[in-house]
């Protein structure tokens, strides 16, 4: 039995592991990489593996950096079945086709600079027709369902609490006499988040590929209901507009319950509340089509008849028209996607907001290395937005408590629900320092055996524990050197940079001779 990491290791987005075991071949998620263009070129590249040789995918939530590549996979010889919840699929449907629309009109701009300048074309990822397509590989699976995929393999998808519809996905193999379980954890979700339940425990497993997105740090503990309403008033003091660049599928949803609550307790300002993204307004629709996956809170309002999505005071803009006549008022909420400032219409927010000390920028969400979003957070004073230098001048701030993701401590507590030692944890979904933090942290208090894996490596899953497949991995550390460093000549290198890979190379090249 083999594991491979074909995505999320030491990096945040484009989550997919691929598990080769008892003649079958399943990839657990097939995301699309997101951040800085370095990051994003992995999308570009060749499957490591034969789309075609793939049986299975299970798909642990519709998010674009667990989905987005899906479309690609099928695109490029996959025929088999993509199993999701029925709210995974339905925001996949959404969330799918509106990648491949970002992608067209990406290409459709690019191409026309390409063609003045005589350079040759480029073509998306994939269409919105393939999006489409892709679609009809998907399978709907409940909640604690078990799917016999074959007579020697068996899985389970169970709540992960962090967007509506997410899973960790359990899988037992049964091969050469002996019995394995797996648990990939997907993204772990945070606890008491408006909406969706709790993450759910699991018992028993041997070996676990879990999330590490906030694995070396804790989430600020003042509840974020009230640190919203202090920012709001804020800003409307100030005279300027809030502008919170949301992801469309939870964060969106999450603030209309808390800008529901807080207007239905009379605690808000006169501001108009505009929801600009028409794929949060799809998700949203989603979500309440969906009131049997919702926690306790969120259910009983809407037992009771309320229905925080249409309510007085929030508009759902419609039109790109409609759009940028919101930054020709003041005082207004404005929530828009990207969560991570990388497409979408918050990208004008920005450009007409930033610059204005009267303005607040407000992030509900993780910022990925290299994002718009991320530069703005990290304190960047200008940033480029289509093409200009645009001063950030308004204020910046904060509210983790949003966050869909576990912070260092539930993660903890979600491995300590372990009952029987575990042969092994891989620690994936995080950047560097997250994911050996969070490693680091479980080895020398809980004496566990703790890898964080490199892309592209190979574990062998053995009843005794795993180990690397050599061969594979000296290919793996190969492939990873080559891309990073196309990455750098492609950026420009310093001097001292160029010495310092001219002597390890030497050092290597010296290593070869002797072994020779």
């Amino acid at each position: 039995m083999h594991l491979q990491f074909l995505g999320a290791a030491e990096i945040v987005t484009g989550s997919c592991f691929l598990l080769e075991a008892a003649n079958t071949r399943i990839m657990v998620d097939c995301g699309m990489y997101q951040g800085r263009k370095e990051i994003r070129e992995h999308n570009y590249q060749s499957f490591r593996v034969p789309p075609r040789s793939v049986d299975y995918v299970l798909l642990t939530h519709a998010h674009i950096d667990h989905s987005g590549l899906i479309p690609k996979l099928c695109k490029h010889g996959f025929k088999g079945k993509v199993y999701a919840t029925a709210p995974t699929v339905e925001l996949c449907e959404v969330l799918l086709p509106d990648s491949a629309y970002i992608q067209e009109m990406e290409v459709e701009r690019k191409n026309r600079k390409n063609r003045r300048a005589g350079r040759s074309l480029i073509e998306p990822i994939y269409t919105i027709n393939d999006a489409y397509e892709a679609l009809s590989y998907f399978e709907v699976v409940s909640y604690d369902e078990i799917i016999q995929l074959t007579p020697d393999i068996r899985m389970r998808f169970v709540d992960a609490g962090h967007i509506l519809g997410s899973a960790m996905v359990e899988i037992c193999v049964r091969e050469n006499g002996s019995d394995t379980k797996l648990v990939f954890s997907g993204d772990i979700g945070n606890k008491d988040r408006p909406i969706v339940k709790d993450p759910s425990t699991i018992d028993e497993a041997d070996y676990v590929i879990m999330e590490s997105t906030y694995g070396a740090r804790l989430h600020n503990s003042e509840e974020e209901i009230e640190s919203l309403h202090g920012i709001i008033w804020e800003t409307y003091n100030k005279g300027g507009n809030l502008v919170i660049p949301a992801f469309a599928v939870e964060r969106t949803q999450d603030l209309l319950f808390h800008l529901y609550l807080l207007m239905k307790e009379k605690r808000m300002p006169d501001m108009p509340i505009y929801i600009d993204s028409p794929l949060a307004t799809a998700a949203t629709e989603v979500f309440w089509r969906h009131h049997d996956f919702f926690d306790e809170e969120a259910a009983c309002l809407i037992h009771k008849g309320e229905d925080p999505h249409q309510i007085p005071g929030i508009e759902f803009t419609k039109t790109a028209e409609e759009s940028k006549l919101l930054n020709q008022a003041d005082r207004t909420i404005i929530i828009s996607a990207s969560g991570m400032c990388e497409a979408g219409r918050i990208r004008h927010h920005l450009k007409y907001n930033l610059w204005r000390p009267e303005s607040t920028v407000l992030f509900v969400g993780y910022q990925a290395e290299g994002s718009l979003g991320r530069q703005i957070l990290d304190g960047q004073e200008t940033v480029r937005i289509f093409g200009d230098d645009i001063a950030v001048k308004a204020d910046i701030k904060l509210i983790e408590g949003y966050s869909s993701h576990a912070d260092q401590a539930g993660l903890v507590e979600w491995v300590n629900n372990f009952r029987k030692p575990l042969r092994e944890i891989f620690v994936v979904h995080g950047e560097p320092e997250a994911a050996t933090a969070l490693a680091d942290l479980l080895r020398a208090e809980h004496g566990l055996q703790v890898t964080v894996p490199v892309l592209d490596q190979v574990v062998e899953l053995l009843p005794e524990g795993a180990i690397a497949a050599p061969e594979d991995n000296i290919k793996t550390l190969y492939d990873s050197i080559a891309t990073k460093l196309q990455g750098l000549l492609a950026s420009g290198l310093n001097n001292e940079t160029r010495w310092d890979i001219l002597r390890g190379l030497t050092d290597l090249d010296n290593i070869i001779n002797k072994a020779k």
